[in-house]
């Protein structure tokens, strides 16, 4: 039985929705305080990127690097034919399309995107702060980006402090993770950074383990974090108002992981910091109550250098 674009359109962004549910449960609750104007085509972006990831990642941590150069020249391909309107027949694939169209999605989001990607396929490792932003601004400044361009947030200066968000929860990430990755045969610590710990990248990595050397080196990379959470917090009374407490929750949640990392003497190799449910629940309403932070005087701060082709796409 043939079916009209608007029902297929439905199914494809209800696909979106389940892929969002299975794959992100933090990002899909965080989803819920975002309007439906929003949530819906967040689905389609976030059910693209965990598409792409998997395809990535299924070639394995050991994979030749001409496999993963050819996966992720395939995923653009398949992302071109996306934004030119004949996306492949796949439910994210026609969902993404429509929410490109429909929003002027700029391209060079989802292309940083997955380049991106191609780096953690490669193998790369970081030698300087700078280089581990590069990456943070393709892997989720993008995502920042993308968020405040779907809820229409798209001056610079709105831009600039989405990307600080994205930017500075993937150093949370990256600081909660040392141990997980460094087992996988991964390290997204700056190596300057542990050197000057006096800490040899490979060495540690043969055997990793905490010490408060390494202790210091989160501690740090928290920092700059916690900096950007801040710049990031000038952003939200930039957004439209139905959308505000839904970033400002991820903000203050993403930025409690830091917190909760703190207390175990930052130790992430031997744990792994979580954010209980209970104090989930709280920061989630105090982002109800207080959904604009006071950190307004970073509001014009200019982006960092990492992000500012992304906020240069977008004009």
């Amino acid at each position: 039985m043939h079916r009209s674009s608007s029902e297929v359109s439905a199914a494809d962004f209800a696909a979106c929705r389940a892929l969002l549910r299975k794959g992100s449960k933090s990002f899909a609750a965080a989803a819920l305080l975002l309007p439906a104007r929003v949530r819906e085509p967040a689905a389609a972006f976030y059910a693209f990127c965990r598409v792409a990831d998997d395809a990535v990642d299924e070639l394995g941590e050991h994979a030749a690097p001409t496999a993963a150069a050819a996966a992720v020249a395939a995923l653009r391909e398949r992302l071109g034919r996306a934004c030119a309107g004949a996306p492949d027949d796949s439910p994210v694939d026609r969902a993404l399309a429509r929410v490109v169209a429909e929003h002027a999605l700029p391209r060079t989001f989802l292309e940083a995107l997955l380049e991106g990607f191609a780096w953690d396929a490669e193998g790369r490792r970081y030698e300087t702060l700078s280089d581990l932003n590069a990456y943070a601004a393709r892997v989720a400044g993008t995502v920042g980006a993308t968020m405040s361009a779907l809820m229409g947030a798209r001056g610079p200066d709105a831009l600039a402090r989405a990307c600080d968000l994205g930017v500075a929860m993937q150093l949370t990430n990256i600081a909660r993770d040392v141990g997980e990755d460094a087992r996988r045969g991964r390290v997204y610590l700056p190596l300057a950074w542990l050197r000057e710990a006096g800490i040899d990248p490979d060495g540690w990595l043969a055997r990793p383990a905490f010490d408060e050397r390494l202790g210091r080196v989160v501690a740090r990379l928290l920092a700059e974090a916690e900096a950007l959470y801040r710049r990031a917090g000038a952003g939200i009374p930039m957004l439209p108002r139905d959308c505000r407490a839904a970033i400002q929750a991820a903000r203050l949640i993403y930025a409690d992981i830091g917190r909760v990392i703190a207390r175990s003497g930052f130790d992430s190799v031997s744990r792994r910091a979580v954010v209980s449910p209970g104090r989930k629940a709280w920061l989630v309403l105090r982002a109800l109550l207080r959904p604009s932070g006071a950190e307004r005087e970073h509001g014009a701060a200019p982006p960092l250098d990492e992000v500012r082709f992304l906020v240069e796409a977008a004009r």
